[in-house]
């Protein structure tokens, strides 16, 4: 779970420009697991992901793969959707949604736990183990991310076993980001340039540690907006609170031109304002 849940408020893109001038704008969507029933706050349902997607669409985005949308943008207004852990229910009901819409996805996985036919386990998706709903942590498979990837999706690393990446010695932390790489591309036989940090826990040294174990490109959930660097690339978080509106709001181009540099969240009079105009519509429809 890349996630830092205190972060969901936030909204990020960037602004780069591409070789022949043009200013590109890549909204990169972070997601996680894809059910129906589960109500994780790190899972949406499958008609949600196809409305947010879709959403996006209609504003004029077009998608890309993580790598591609960091590097080379197709398009003026590009968006990149990710899927960290690698859930099995990304293949079952993600593929489907994102395959309809004609969008390429990027799933980042933790490949200590790729292929084993049991419940991932680590702290802040642990709690889940042994409830009707351990099935939803089961990983997908090699041969399930070698389907993704024949379906035109990018394969990235997400460490081995998730570990906060701050607190490893050098050592271990150079160990976690190769080894992760090594075993997609032995795997996969496919070159592997794009990762994600884990809980978003990263700093100047984890991401210097990034580049040298050979990625090209790294997904972030930063507290406050940045500069867009290749290996420090802000994402939004999605998850299963954000209504239309909330991820209207979390991707709206008013954020874009607030942008200033500075840490910026959306504000809590926000959701109070949100939630009070829904509650004197919902009296008017019952009077």
């Amino acid at each position: 779970m890349a996630a830092g849940i205190a972060n969901r408020g936030l909204w990020q893109t960037a602004s780069i420009a591409g070789a022949d001038g043009i200013v590109t704008n890549v909204l990169v969507l972070c997601y996680h697991a894809v059910s129906e029933d589960w109500e994780a706050d790190l899972s949406v349902s499958p008609a949600e992901l196809e409305r947010q997607i879709a959403s996006v669409l209609k504003r004029g985005y077009r998608g890309a793969t993580f790598h591609d949308a960091v590097h080379n943008p197709p398009a003026p207004k590009t968006v990149a959707v990710t899927f960290d852990d690698a859930y099995r229910s990304v293949i079952d009901l993600g593929l489907p949604v994102l395959s309809r819409l004609g969008v390429p996805g990027t799933v980042f996985v933790p490949t200590a736990f790729t292929g084993v036919e049991a419940p991932m386990a680590w702290p802040g998706i642990d709690h889940w183990i042994g409830g009707p709903h351990e099935n939803e942590l089961v990983p997908m498979s090699w041969q399930e991310l070698k389907t993704l990837a024949a379906s035109g999706w990018e394969i990235g690393a997400h460490t081995r076993t998730h570990p906060h990446l701050t607190q490893l010695d050098d050592a271990t932390l150079a160990e976690e980001l190769a080894s992760s790489r090594r075993d997609c591309e032995s795997h996969l036989n496919l070159a592997c340039r794009s990762f994600a940090y884990p809980y978003s826990d990263e700093d100047e040294r984890v991401v210097k540690a990034a580049g040298e174990a050979g990625f090209s490109a790294a997904g972030t959930l930063p507290s406050s907006l940045h500069p867009a660097a290749p290996l420090h690339w802000p994402r939004v978080g999605v998850y299963r609170e954000d209504d239309a509106f909330r991820f209207r709001l979390k991707t709206s181009p008013l954020v874009l031109r607030l942008r200033a540099g500075r840490e910026w969240r959306i504000p809590p009079f926000a959701w109070k304002v949100r939630d009070a105009v829904r509650g004197i519509l919902g009296r008017l429809r019952r009077a």
